[in-house]
């Protein structure tokens, strides 16, 4: 099922800034999506017009879900580690939209959340404050609290930045997993994601060029199963894009 279809869209900051430039891209419930590109190419601003945060100037979005179905996590996740909120408690905030009772959460509100937690691999980690966890543990949270909102689609903004290489794999197959019931949609510099886990990637650097991996991977001729982000780049035809990776 489509869940979302972005056509002719078009974006600028001020005059003749401008970041997209006729946009056109649809994006279905299994969907397992990358976007790429260099800093400044636009990534960042197509994930808020998405969400809604900025209004298309030009062209459209149509959505076939709900707004409060989509979740979101947000690229930095190490703001504000100092303040004494507990994971369950950031979690909680997922309920957005939903009519809490005056003094704090319903018990249906908080089993929700601590069923996130479960699905993410945290729990245990309730009670513990979110500035003692590590980045890849915080980031979990981060993602149980989109869960909680029970959302059709979930889009990360650089999910992976500032995590050690097991974090990142831990992440990344986790979001494969989440795959089997929820949209992914994730920006990323991380060219494994390409290669282990995306289904589609776009490529955003003003424009946007799509491409179906599984058709890319099987037009790559390979001694061995091996596939390197050389030779995918390669075939995506934008290498220019390893200018932004790093190794």
């Amino acid at each position: 099922m489509k869940i979302l279809d972005v056509e002719n869209l078009s974006y600028e900051y001020g005059k003749n800034t401008k970041v997209l430039e006729n946009i056109n891209l649809s994006i279905n419930s299994d969907d397992f999506l990358a976007i790429i590109g260099p800093n400044g190419g636009g990534k960042s601003t197509l994930l808020k017009l998405i969400l809604g945060l900025l209004k298309p100037q030009n062209g459209k979005i149509q959505k076939n879900i709900k707004n409060d179905e989509i979740g979101y996590v947000p690229q930095n996740t190490n703001l504000n580690t100092d303040f004494p909120i507990t994971a369950l408690e950031v979690v909680l905030m997922g309920h957005i939209g939903v009519r809490r009772k005056i003094f704090g959460y319903s018990s249906h509100d908080i089993s929700c959340a601590k069923n996130s937690l479960e699905q993410v691999g945290m729990k245990g980690f309730e009670n513990r404050k979110i500035g003692d966890l590590s980045g890849g543990q915080r980031q979990r949270v981060f993602i149980a609290r989109a869960l909680c909102a029970k959302p059709k689609v979930i889009l990360l903004d650089e999910p992976t930045a500032s995590i050690d290489v097991k974090g990142q794999n831990e992440i990344y197959e986790l979001l494969k997993d989440l795959n089997k019931k929820v949209c992914i949609v994730v920006v990323s510099h991380d060219i494994s994601v390409l290669l282990n886990y995306a289904k589609n990637v776009a490529h955003v650097n003003k424009s946007l060029v799509y491409h179906k991996l599984e058709s890319i991977k099987k037009d790559i001729n390979t001694t061995d199963d091996h596939l390197c982000e050389v030779e995918l780049l390669s075939a995506l035809g934008k290498t220019q894009v390893c200018c932004d990776h790093k190794h």
